[in-house]
């Protein structure tokens, strides 16, 4: 197939559905804890702070061996958003005890674009913006402040699969999360109770509520009932290619 035909065919990648998004460069807003956390080593290196979602893979490989990544490295996979002043988005601040100067504060250690406490010969501060500063070169996306689970069973199959899905996310985002699953998620119609979901809406705004909180009111364990979305084969496959679903996967 022809370069221009092949992206004219990912540009339909929902026929039997209402038109969508072009799934081979579709890219999820948001992430949740659990996926950040799986990127937790000095090859695959993620972290969260101030609500957004950061891969720091590219700078460890800039630094490799260096003292300065180790604290950025033990962090790896987790929330560090202690580290930073949330007024500014700068690393927090402390008064030196020794000089009586304001100065990073760094407890686990000073780390990659922190200058040193002391003037040094061998300090380069032509590296630009720090890292913490460079959104648009690292940045993955946004942190889900709240995630709530969900069933997507294939009444064509009788899978179920259970995700996390961010509670901010709309259905289209729900439908790349799962296409690891069924590559061809697309050609099913969505519905809850009967109804056919707006896939460019989310859980809440389709009439399905996050009952949550109302279960913990009443000492309940919240994943006693997940509700669960029925996938409807429309006869049609999509042309999604293999390929998008092993792009999907690298996020996992």
């Amino acid at each position: 197939m022809l370069a221009a035909e092949e992206d004219a065919a990912l540009e339909k990648p929902t026929r039997g559905l209402v038109a969508g998004p072009n799934m081979r460069y579709f890219r999820r807003r948001y992430f949740t804890m659990a996926e950040v956390a799986r990127h937790n080593t000095a090859d695959d290196l993620w972290v969260a702070y101030l609500g957004s979602v950061y891969d720091l893979t590219a700078l460890a490989r800039e630094h490799p061996g260096s003292a300065l990544m180790k604290p950025i490295v033990e962090a790896a996979g987790q929330d560090i958003s202690h580290w930073f002043d949330p007024r500014t988005g700068d690393i927090q601040r402390h008064i030196d005890p020794l000089t009586g100067c304001p100065k990073y504060f760094t407890p686990r250690g000073r780390f990659v674009h922190v200058p040193p406490p002391l003037p040094r010969s061998d300090w380069a501060n032509d590296f630009g913006q720090p890292w913490w500063r460079r959104k648009a070169q690292y940045g993955v996306g946004l942190l889900s402040a709240k995630t709530r689970l969900v069933r997507i069973v294939n009444t064509l199959t009788s899978q179920e699969q259970t995700l996390e899905v961010g509670e901010l996310e709309n259905m289209w985002e729900i439908l790349h999360r799962y296409l690891p699953y069924n590559a061809h998620a697309a050609s099913y119609t969505w519905k809850y109770n009967g109804v056919s979901l707006d896939m460019d809406k989310t859980l809440e705004q389709n009439g399905i509520p996050d009952e949550d909180q109302e279960f913990e009111q009443l000492n309940m364990d919240p994943e006693l009932y997940t509700p669960a979305l029925l996938l409807y084969f429309n006869d049609d496959l999509t042309e999604l290619f293999a390929s998008v679903a092993g792009t999907v996967m690298q996020c996992f």
